[in-house]
C-alpha cells in the first residue's frame, strides 16, 4: 500500500491518482497482513464452515455491527463521567465491556471481509487525511478545540458537531 498504490481484491494495483480527480485517495483494499488479517481470515472460515456466508451480506453485517455497538453503549447508558472511566474496575463489568467490544471488532472485520477493505490501511488513510484537515496549529489556537461553522479547514458547511474522525 506505497507509493500511492491500493491493492484491489483481485490484487490489481489501482494508482491514486485514478480517483476522478477528486484529491481523494481511494479507499483501501483487502486483507490487512498481521494479526488483524489473521483474524479476520479465522472469522471468514468460522462463518465458511457453518455455511453462514449467504447471510454475511454488507447489509446484515452492518446491521449486526449496529446492534452490537448499542449493546455496548447500553453498558454505560446512564454512568456518570467519572462513573464510566472506572467501568473496567469492576470484574464483572469489565467482561461485558470486552465480550462487547470484541463483538463489534468481530462484525467489523467480517463487514470488511465482504467489501474487501483492508481496515488497518482505512484507519491509516483517515487518520492522515484528519491530520491534513485539522492542524495542530489550528488547534491550538482556539478555545473549544478548533470547532466552527465548518467541519475544519475548507469543510462543508452545517457539520460542525461531526467528530474529526467522521
Amino acid at each position: 500500500m506505497n507509493g500511492g498504490q491500493v491493492q484491489g481484491r483481485d490484487g490489481d494495483g489501482e494508482d491514486a491518482a485514478g480517483s476522478g480527480g477528486t484529491g481523494r485517495r481511494p479507499a483501501p483494499y483487502g486483507r490487512p497482513e498481521g494479526r488483524a488479517g489473521e483474524l479476520q481470515r479465522r472469522l471468514a472460515e468460522f462463518a465458511a464452515a457453518r455455511r453462514w456466508e449467504p447471510y454475511h451480506t454488507p447489509k446484515n453485517l452492518v446491521t449486526a455491527l449496529g446492534v452490537e455497538t448499542a449493546e455496548l453503549a447500553e453498558i454505560f447508558q446512564w454512568l456518570t463521567p467519572e462513573e464510566s472511566a472506572r467501568v473496567m474496575e469492576d470484574p464483572g463489568t469489565a467482561g461485558r465491556v470486552a465480550d462487547e467490544v470484541a463483538d463489534v471488532l468481530a462484525y467489523l472485520l467480517q463487514f470488511c471481509e465482504a467489501l474487501g477493505i483492508d481496515v488497518l490501511a482505512a484507519l491509516e488513510a483517515k487518520i492522515e487525511r484528519n491530520e491534513q484537515r485539522f492542524p495542530v496549529a489550528e488547534s491550538d489556537r482556539r478555545a473549544d478545540g478548533g470547532a466552527d461553522e465548518t467541519d475544519g479547514p475548507g469543510g462543508e458547511r452545517g457539520k460542525a458537531n461531526r467528530h474529526p474522525s467522521e
